[in-house]
């Protein structure tokens, strides 16, 4: 008696065991069952219900419990297989999977090891997926394939009470000369990015270097626009200040002669510069012309003064015309002199 009760103890305290397993829970009237499990039971052979977690009461020898499942995610490996991309490269590829018995009447009645239907499901899936894509693409798509593979495997474990949470791609293994090549193929790519970057990299120095170049020929040509706008508008002022100036003494010039003993000023002007002319004769140049009269100074001057009357005549009649009649002024010596010369020369 004290072994059966021990029995008993033993039995109600000690895990269930999980489903498949050659040992399940004894039905002894009063049972506890754990957090996250489910207990079918079964009444005369026939499904009778599931047991919730708790205490739970069952009629010895009628009731028997036939399946225990787990409601916590099953993590499962899938075995390593071989598969055949679209560009006919043959991989070696496994991966984990993730499970959670959402229905226990149908994981336990609808198949009859849901863990190898559904390992098996993975692994076809996971072949007829591959065969979709090429070699590059199963390296960048590998999310959407683990999507595509989730969605096949719900489509059909529905019926089961399983539910795939999620598929993750573990290793992926390529033969070794498809290996090498990607490697070869990585460092082309590579070296083509490098001789790129540095074909950019010269023709933005070019760029630039034109760009420099451009920019100092219009800054150039700038400044010698202002340098010759400046220039001419300093040669204008320089014209514009010297024509002022000889105005000026045009008109000093003007009064100076009409004051009294100017015209024998100017004749005094006219040999100074007479003499002064002949003493730079043959100093520039080797050729030398000169008047047939070099030495009649007296006549050179008359005829200087002549010019000079004749010029000024006719501004002196009109002054005249314009002006009152005034009393006659006394000839000068001087011109007196210079008619007297001009009439014997004549």
């Amino acid at each position: 008696l004290q072994r059966s009760q021990h029995v008993k103890r033993s039995a109600w305290l000690a895990p269930a065991p999980h489903r498949l397993n050659s040992g399940l829970p004894m039905n002894i009237g009063v049972l506890f069952v754990p957090q996250q499990e489910a207990w079918v039971v079964e009444r005369m052979g026939k499904f009778h219900r599931i047991l919730e977690p708790g205490l739970n009461f069952l009629i010895p020898l009628l009731d028997r419990i036939r399946y225990v499942q787990s409601l916590k995610e099953i993590v499962i490996n899938v075995p390593e297989q071989s598969a055949v991309t679209l560009d006919n490269v043959t991989l070696q590829i496994d991966g984990v999977l993730y499970l959670r018995v959402m229905d226990p009447y149908k994981a336990s009645y609808g198949v009859e090891d849901p863990e190898y239907a559904v390992t098996q499901l993975a692994q076809t899936t996971m072949r007829s997926e591959l065969g979709k894509l090429s070699l590059d693409r199963v390296f960048r798509e590998r999310e959407s394939l683990n999507a595509n593979i989730v969605d096949a495997i719900n489509q059909a474990s529905d019926c089961w009470g399983i539910r795939c949470l999620r598929y993750e791609i573990k290793d992926i293994h390529v033969p070794p000369r498809v290996k090498e090549s990607m490697q070869m193929q990585v460092e082309a790519e590579r070296r083509k990015r490098a001789m790129v970057l540095e074909s950019e990299g010269t023709r933005e120095s070019a760029i630039n270097v034109a760009e420099g170049q451009k920019q100092a020929q219009i800054l150039a040509s700038e400044a010698e626009k202002a340098e010759q706008i400046n220039k001419a508008a300093g040669e204008a002022n320089a014209v514009l200040v010297k024509a002022r100036a000889k105005a000026e003494a045009i008109q000093l010039l003007a009064a100076a002669l009409a004051q009294q003993h100017g015209s024998a000023a100017a004749s005094l002007s006219v040999a100074e510069q007479y003499v002064s002319a002949f003493s730079k004769l043959a100093k520039d140049s080797n050729t030398v012309l000169l008047p047939a009269n070099t030495g009649d100074v007296t006549n050179m001057v008359a005829q200087a003064l002549g010019i000079y009357t004749t010029l000024t005549k006719p501004q002196a009649v009109k002054t005249q015309e314009e002006m009152p009649p005034a009393h006659e002024e006394p000839q000068s010596p001087a011109t007196t002199v210079l008619k007297a010369e001009q009439a014997s020369s004549s």
